[in-house]
């Protein structure tokens, strides 16, 4: 199995302790919707805790009507990362799993935030999901993350 990832940056005018919170807190229901190939996210089902702990879950439901499962793997100062796992649907053919994780830093008077993600493609799908990591995913985390950001910022 082959993993491929993309990644995207943002500075934030306010300081980590105000962004680290908020970012860990953000609805995806809000800020990923609909681009191309990939669906919106439109729900979040079984969300155990405030999303604050590692080993909390959550199922985020697609617009395509695929699901996946969530499983928060650090939540605490630098680095909010999650797990991906069960994914039904188009993704659900193609990857074994993924991972998101966030590290966030301070830079001059506000923070930095870098978010990679990254999917590990199901037996000879690599060259698909590539792909899909390359001309969809990436632009699409690159679109989505300014909003993030701002809204982190308070």
């Amino acid at each position: 199995m082959s993993t491929h990832s993309a990644s995207a940056s943002a500075h934030v005018a306010a300081p980590v302790d105000v962004v680290f919170p908020r970012l860990r807190a953000h609805d995806p229901t809000r800020f990923y919707p609909r681009s191309g190939v990939l669906p919106a996210v439109v729900e979040v089902r079984g969300q155990t805790g405030a999303w604050d702990a590692a080993g909390q879950t959550r199922t985020l439901v697609l617009s395509d009507g695929g699901t996946l499962v969530e499983t928060l793997s650090s939540a605490d100062t630098p680095l909010f990362a999650y797990e991906l796992s069960r994914f039904t649907g188009l993704f659900g053919r193609l990857v074994a799993g993924g991972r998101s994780e966030w590290r966030v830093a301070a830079e001059g008077e506000g923070s930095s935030i870098a978010w990679t993600y990254s999917f590990t493609a199901l037996p000879g799908r690599g060259a698909l999901v590539a792909a899909i990591v390359r001309v969809a995913w990436g632009p699409y985390m690159r679109q989505v993350l300014p909003a993030i950001a701002g809204w982190t910022a308070g």
